[in-house]
């Protein structure tokens, strides 16, 4: 049976348009009494990156948070609302993204990730350690933000659910899988076995393109994307967006694995048209390499070539400390009032890029790199 994905053409964040909007969005799905029911506890999970304003698309926008907090309230259901952000802590965070009002406004109640549970992986992950109140919740409502990722292209549902893991647990699984997109692909995708989300639904109203997930730009997309497989959800999202399908690794791995949603025969799409949002081209993150298809020793002699690699902007960068203390190899310091990290050990995950908050880690390319970038833009003209 195909997947069943609603798109919903929405261009604002005024509160009783994007309920209405909502509303039409759940519709053909069987509204959110199809997802919820009384008694049940509902976690609300956003993206909640960092203590970002709601206008820089960094974070899910918490118009949509409300909205669909009250509805799983007004479905009989309790609503609570976590993630563990990257940075800057989860109250902070709550704040100034605006989802710590949006909660309250819905009735939700906010709850930072911090006890773990630890859990056993069926795939090639065997232990995996996830938030007990994302694992103890009755159901999980996803809510992703669409952007661009410098590790993996794009985050969207699938994703997301990495918010599940805690705090410092998520530089030791950029230090364990990151070296790999197709290992970390593989890693998110058994996080999300582990505890499917009963809904997913994209706030994609205003995307994120460029050097997402942090530090790109915001870009109007006007959709709003739900549906139950989020395998299957990103595949519509990255077809919104025009991101090319070979840069999917998350989608390219569920395929190698065997799992639904990942071809476009495979999906039935209703609502709005996927036409109605016209010819779009995410502006695609500086760090994303040309290795695919190469071989491994290929790979391994003409790395710095290949790949682009991090530099700090000497007059942007603070020396906060940040991209230090959560490299997940610990490859950053500070030594006579200047950033150095070793590139030798460096693992591109770009966590550096994606938690800095003045957006002072630049990306260096390499000659290959930059050969080819120049070539596949001049084809495009």
């Amino acid at each position: 049976m195909k997947d069943k994905i609603s798109v919903a053409y929405v261009d604002t964040y005024e509160y009783e348009r994007l309920r209405g909007a909502v509303l039409a969005l759940l519709e053909p799905l069987g509204g959110i009494s199809a997802f919820v029911g009384p008694g049940e506890r509902v976690l609300l999970k956003p993206n909640m990156l960092a203590a970002r304003a709601p206008a820089l698309a960094v974070t899910t926008h918490p118009s949509l948070v409300r909205v669909v907090a009250e509805l799983v309230r007004e479905a009989g259901a309790t609503v609570l609302v976590g993630d563990s952000p990257g940075i800057d802590g989860f109250q902070r965070v709550a704040e100034r993204s605006g989802i710590g009002r949006a909660a309250r406004e819905g009735g939700a109640q906010l709850v930072p990730f911090d006890d773990v549970v630890e859990l056993s992986g069926s795939g090639t992950f065997r232990r995996i350690e996830l938030a007990r109140v994302y694992w103890e919740a009755d159901k999980i409502i996803n809510l992703p933000k669409l952007k661009t990722h410098e590790m993996m292209t794009m985050t969207c549902a699938v994703k997301n659910l990495f918010g599940a893991v805690v705090g410092t647990e998520k530089a030791g699984w950029h230090l364990k899988a990151g070296t790999s997109r197709q290992q970390f692909a593989q890693l998110m995708l058994e996080i999300y076995l582990l505890k499917k989300p009963t809904l997913n639904i994209v706030d994609a109203i205003v995307a994120m393109e460029g050097d997402g997930p942090g530090s790109g730009a915001p870009v109007n997309l006007n959709a709003l994307i739900a549906g139950v497989n989020p395998v299957a959800v990103d595949l519509i999202a990255a077809r919104l967006a025009g991101i090319p399908p070979e840069l999917l690794h998350i989608e390219r791995e569920a395929e190698r694995m065997g799992l639904d949603g990942v071809h476009r025969e495979e999906v039935d799409v209703v609502g709005a048209a996927l036409e109605m949002f016209g010819s779009n081209t995410f502006r695609l993150p500086k760090g994303l390499d040309v290795q695919f298809g190469l071989p491994g020793f290929l790979k391994k002699g003409l790395r710095r070539h290949l790949t682009a690699r991090p530099v700090a902007h000497k007059q942007r960068c603070v020396l906060c400390g940040i991209c230090r203390d959560t490299c997940p190899p610990q490859v950053i310091t500070i030594q006579n009032s200047a950033l150095s990290i070793d590139e030798g050990r460096c693992i591109r995950c770009w966590c550096c890029r994606e938690l800095c908050p003045k957006d002072a880690m630049e990306v260096r390319r390499g000659v290959l790199m930059k050969l080819l970038t120049m070539l596949r833009e001049r084809r495009s003209r």
